[in-house]
């Protein structure tokens, strides 16, 4: 079965009133990082925070009767089994829902509290697929798959019809790439309209499976990736074509472009995105010559990112960005020198996170010491204002390397 634009108008009557409509709102602060004029499409404002309730909701309602009843099994770690197991209670279908027995607790606890029983099976979502079919023979449920299927493929386009009522005359979109269905659908409803748009799509430097699916051939995939919604190492045998078809190229990113994406969506734009939600960030900084001047619109496709994780990417920032680092600093061991110590850093206006002061474990001579100091600054510049106040003051201070900050 085919997909083509009447299919997705047909889900955007489908999911009027059922999934949220979401905002197509300009971004100032990434305007200016660009020089363009760039809007965010926010997905992350769904119910269960990603645009998988679309396609869900759009497959759900397409069964018939015999089969809602029987009920449905899906497998994911992520945003695919919370949009089918949300829908599925609000249709009154019963979920199952096969995840990997390496899905933190918050997930599994999550999908369940949205009415799906979840199974626990094998170490990877490639590994939970046979035992799911498994249970799909055994028990008669209906399979919904996260991508390769045309009812999800519509219900992911609807994205595309929203964008053209809220930016028209766009020149560029760029939308994340894991098995293929949201830009696949996305780029059919762009196309449709008959308007020249540069389709972009970004997968992460360790999954470029579509990328290489379009050359012909197969890239090793794996690894770990802040970006785990598009963490595919096989792309859809549907969405493969339309996107060879439809979208213009692929971009990938590597896990510092991710990350660095995902902390300037806080810090800048204000908006909560996970790895995937932020690649297209990512790939757009990556090639900001090319865009700009340009009218861009970036597909937020999700904000399901692990709060540890979120904290980590964040503080990283801090570090890399010059506000936050750690000094090592010599002193004598006397009473009243640590004092004086702080004394400059504080007269400059940095802020004391935290201080060790090394006697015992270092190799340094005996009637001296290390204070390792953490702190908060304004930049890198304000950081050299104080190592050289420091070094003035008699007190050799020394940064240390980003890695060693930031671990």
């Amino acid at each position: 079965m085919t997909v083509t634009i009447d299919d997705i108008r047909a889900a955007a009557d489908t999911i009027e009133q059922a999934v949220v409509r979401t905002p197509t709102v300009r971004s100032g602060p990434l305007s200016d990082l660009i020089g363009a004029d760039v809007f965010l499409k926010l997905e992350n404002l769904q119910y269960t925070g990603s645009f998988k309730d679309r396609g869900a909701f759009v497959k759900l309602s397409s069964l018939d009767q015999a089969h809602a009843k029987s009920g449905v099994i899906a497998v994911s770690a992520g945003n695919h089994a919370q949009g089918v197991a949300y829908h599925a209670k609000r249709l009154g279908i019963p979920a199952t829902i096969v995840m990997p027995t390496s899905t933190p607790f918050t997930k599994i606890n999550r999908t369940e509290a949205l009415g799906a029983r979840v199974l626990l099976f094998g170490d990877s979502v490639s590994a939970c697929t046979p035992h799911a079919e498994e249970v799909m023979q055994a028990e008669g449920l209906t399979f919904v798959h996260p991508f390769d299927d045309p009812h999800i493929i519509a219900g992911q386009g609807t994205v595309g019809l929203e964008i053209l009522e809220d930016v028209p005359d766009l020149d560029t979109l760029i939308a994340p790439i894991g098995g293929g269905g949201l830009i696949a659908g996305v780029a059919m409803a762009l196309t449709a309209a008959n308007e020249p748009v540069d389709i972009i799509g970004v997968e992460a430097a360790l999954y470029p499976s579509m990328a290489q699916a379009l050359k012909g051939g197969e890239a090793p995939s794996g690894g770990e990736t802040i970006a785990e919604g598009i963490a595919i190492k096989q792309p859809g045998k549907l969405t493969l074509p339309i996107v060879k078809d439809l979208v213009d190229r692929i971009v990938t990113v590597d896990e510092m472009q991710l990350e660095n994406a995902v902390q300037t969506m806080v810090v800048s734009a204000k908006t909560l995105a996970e790895g995937a939600g932020a690649a297209p960030l990512a790939a757009m900084m990556a090639e900001r010559e090319k865009h700009k001047a340009k009218k861009i619109v970036l597909v937020v496709s999700g904000a399901n990112i692990d709060s540890r994780l979120l904290s980590s990417v964040l503080m990283r920032g801090l570090f890399r960005s010059g506000q936050m680092v750690r000094l090592r600093v010599s002193i004598s061991d006397a009473p009243g020198t640590l004092a004086k110590v702080t004394t400059q850093i504080g007269e400059l206006g940095g802020n004391i996170v935290e201080i060790v002061h090394q006697r015992m474990f270092s190799d340094v001579p005996v009637k001296q010491a290390e204070a390792d100091v953490v702190l908060e600054t304004r930049d890198s510049a304000h950081v050299e204002e104080i190592i050289n106040r420091l070094e003035a003051a008699g007190f050799p201070a020394s940064r240390l390397s980003d890695s060693a900050q930031a671990g």
